[in-house]
C-alpha cells in the first residue's frame, strides 16, 4: 500500500512537471508570434479606421457579425449530414468546435447524448481493436510457419510492433492525401491527423469523418495492447512478479474480483479511446 501511495504521488509530480515544461516551450515558441500578429491586426484595423471613417462602436459590431457568420462559411451547419458529423465528434470526444448546438433544448439532448454515447464508442472501439490484435496475431503466426521459423508464438513485441506500424502508416497516408487534395504542406496535414486521431481536436483543421473512424480503429487496437500492458504492470506487486498480484485476487472474494475486472476493463476502454483519432477535410482559417 505504502509503495502504491509513492507510485501515485511520483505519477502527479511527474504531470505537474510535465505540465510545467510544456507551458514554459509553448510561451518561448509561440508569444513572440502571436505578438507580431496582434500588432499586424491592430495596424490593419487603423488603417480601416482611416480609410473607411467608422468609429470604435462600429468596428466591434462589424467584428461580432464576422465572428457569428464564420462557422457558416461552408454553409448550413446543422442539416442531416453537418448534424451527423457533429454527432461523432461529440461521441468521439474530439469536439472541434467548428459547430455547437445554440439552443437550450440542443445543448440539453447534446450532454444526455454524450453521457450515453461516449462510452459505448469507447467499448466498441476496444472491443474492434481487440477483434484486429486477434486477427493480426492469427496472420503473423502463419506468417511464421510459413518462414519455417521454430518459434511461432506471437510475442507482444511483435504486436506492439507491427501496432506501431499501422499507426504510423495510417497517419503518413492520411497526410499524404490531405497534402495532395488540399493543398497543405505535408507537416501541417501529418500535425492535423495527429491532433484528431488523438481526439485532442482543435478545430483549426477539421477532419472526414471516415478518416477519423478508420484511424481511431487502427489506433485503437495498438493502444489496446499498450494499455492493457500498462495495467498489467501497475498490478504487479513491488518485486516485479504478476504472480503475486494472481495470489491476492485468489484471495478475494469472488464477487470482489469480478468488480475489480470490470473496473479494469472499463478503465482500459476509457484509456483506450482518450487516446486515438486524427485527420482531414475542411480548413478554417
Amino acid at each position: 500500500m505504502k509503495t502504491q501511495n509513492i507510485r501515485t504521488l511520483c505519477l502527479i509530480l511527474s504531470i505537474v512537471l510535465y505540465l510545467l515544461i510544456g507551458a514554459a516551450v509553448f510561451d518561448a515558441l509561440e508569444s513572440d508570434s502571436e505578438s507580431s500578429k496582434k500588432k499586424s491586426l491592430e495596424q490593419k484595423l487603423t488603417e480601416l479606421k482611416k480609410k473607411y471613417d467608422f468609429t470604435e462602436d462600429d468596428y466591434r459590431e462589424i467584428e461580432r457579425v464576422v465572428v457569428q457568420a464564420e462557422p457558416h462559411r461552408a454553409g448550413r451547419q446543422w442539416k442531416f449530414t453537418g448534424s451527423f458529423y457533429f454527432a461523432i465528434t461529440v461521441i468521439t470526444t474530439i469536439g472541434y468546435g467548428h459547430a455547437t448546438p445554440r439552443t437550450d433544448a440542443g445543448k440539453t439532448f447534446c450532454m444526455f447524448y454524450a453521457v450515453l454515447g461516449i462510452p459505448l464508442t469507447l467499448v466498441m472501439f476496444q472491443s474492434l481493436g481487440e477483434r484486429i490484435n486477434t486477427l493480426v496475431r492469427y496472420l503473423l503466426r502463419r506468417a511464421k510457419q510459413g518462414l519455417g521459423l521454430q518459434k511461432t508464438e506471437v510475442s507482444m513485441g511483435n504486436m506492439v510492433l507491427v501496432g506501431l506500424l499501422s499507426c504510423m502508416s495510417t497517419l503518413c497516408i492520411g497526410a499524404a492525401a490531405f497534402s495532395h487534395f488540399e493543398g497543405w504542406t505535408f507537416f501541417n496535414a501529418y500535425y492535423y491527423c495527429f491532433i484528431t486521431l488523438t481526439t485532442i481536436g482543435f478545430g483549426d483543421f477539421v477532419a472526414l469523418f471516415m478518416y477519423i473512424l478508420v484511424g481511431l480503429t487502427v489506433i485503437g487496437a495498438f493502444l489496446n495492447l499498450v494499455v492493457l500492458r500498462f495495467l498489467t504492470v501497475s498490478t504487479e506487486e513491488p518485486d516485479g512478479r504478476p504472480e503475486a498480484a494472481a495470489e491476492e485476487r485468489e484471495r478475494q472474494p469472488k464477487d470482489m474480483q469480478g468488480d475489480r475486472e470490470y473496473v479494469t476493463y472499463v478503465t482500459s476502454c476509457f484509456s483506450a479511446l482518450h487516446c486515438v483519432f486524427y485527420c482531414q477535410e475542411m480548413c478554417r482559417n
